[in-house]
């Protein structure tokens, strides 16, 4: 009884989490401050030159594009849900944050994740068509189902990270306060900082990653088994080479995001792998957002083009 009072009391005045990320190495942290500070500047720009491609140059104005438009739009989202406050602790030390903000942070950044699952999968689909039925790629993938596959990735996030953030909200937390990661992804160390029973939310957590996680994977997964199958029926080498080459950036970045994300959250709970997960957990936060434009632009013939396009009418202007 005098445990469970010493529980609420500490739960009373608790109002912050602390963020100890990379706290453990503080004679690098300037160094750390300036190389995430360029990788968000390169985020952002990255994937905001994306963005003004697809919306100005006239012949990108196709279902791949549009789709990549919005995975650069959600990379910009995402990036701005976790390097900010980031930032703001290598160069303070400020690793305090609000219960309020981790958890508008947690459902940032799950609903994010959630919506970039979808869209991967809605990419991947549409590069099956492209490949596997092009006769009826036209037909198929018209404006009206683009704007159905996108409208569905977005709100599917909105749906799991909902359920997620409301049932966490629902927890009593109390000290320690401590959450051993750089941002707010409380479900991993819900044990160690809330005092109420978690198992519901643990489970809900499995559900849904179940529910809202792998289908998408197992449609990405599936769609590409079909695409390598078509791409080795075909007989002459150019036709395979160039048949690949229409999907070669999306495969890449989908094996970068799905499998950082499989290293961090299949791995056991195991103190000793605590700060392994945090350097692959960079990976799909920091480095997949970062890469996205960098594989679009250098492996994608049409974007380069249309980049160099922009880039000559500007300095045509600018003279």
């Amino acid at each position: 009884m005098a445990n469970r009072e010493q529980q609420k009391s500490n739960n009373s005045v608790m109002s912050e989490f602390i963020l100890l990320g990379f706290g453990g190495l503080p004679r690098v942290q300037i160094l750390l401050f300036l190389l995430f500070l360029v990788i968000y500047l390169a985020t952002m720009a990255g994937n905001l030159l994306i963005i003004v491609l697809v919306v100005t140059v006239q012949h990108l104005h196709t279902p791949m594009y549009f789709f990549l438009g919005n995975l650069s739009f959600l990379e910009i989202c995402y990036s701005s849900t976790i390097l900010p406050k980031m930032l703001l602790s290598f160069w303070l030390g400020e690793r305090s944050i609000s219960v309020k903000a981790c958890f508008i942070q947690f459902f940032l950044f799950t609903y994010l994740g959630s919506t970039e699952c979808y869209l991967l999968s809605t990419m991947s689909y549409d590069r099956y068509l492209a490949i596997c039925k092009p006769l009826h790629y036209a037909t198929l993938m018209n404006g009206r189902l683009c704007f159905q596959l996108v409208a569905m990735s977005w709100v599917s996030g909105v749906i799991v990270s909902t359920i997620l953030t409301l049932q966490m909200s629902w927890l009593s937390f109390c000290a320690p306060n401590e959450i051993d990661n750089y941002f707010c992804d409380i479900s991993s160390d819900i044990r160690y900082v809330s005092c109420s029973d978690t198992h519901l939310f643990e489970l809900s957590s499995f559900i849904s990653a179940i529910v809202f996680t792998l289908p998408p994977f197992l449609l990405t997964l599936s769609s590409y088994v079909f695409i390598i199958v078509s791409i080795l029926r075909i007989s002459s080498t150019i036709g395979r080479r160039k048949a690949f080459s229409t999907c070669s950036s999306h495969l890449t970045v989908v094996s970068l995001y799905y499998g950082s994300i499989m290293l961090v959250y299949m791995l056991p709970r195991s103190q000793n792998l605590r700060e392994m997960k945090k350097v692959f957990s960079l990976f799909y936060t920091v480095l997949t957002p970062v890469v996205n434009p960098l594989i679009y632009s250098l492996r994608n013939k049409e974007v380069r083009e249309a980049r160099r396009n922009c880039l000559k009418r500007f300095i045509r202007c600018m003279t």
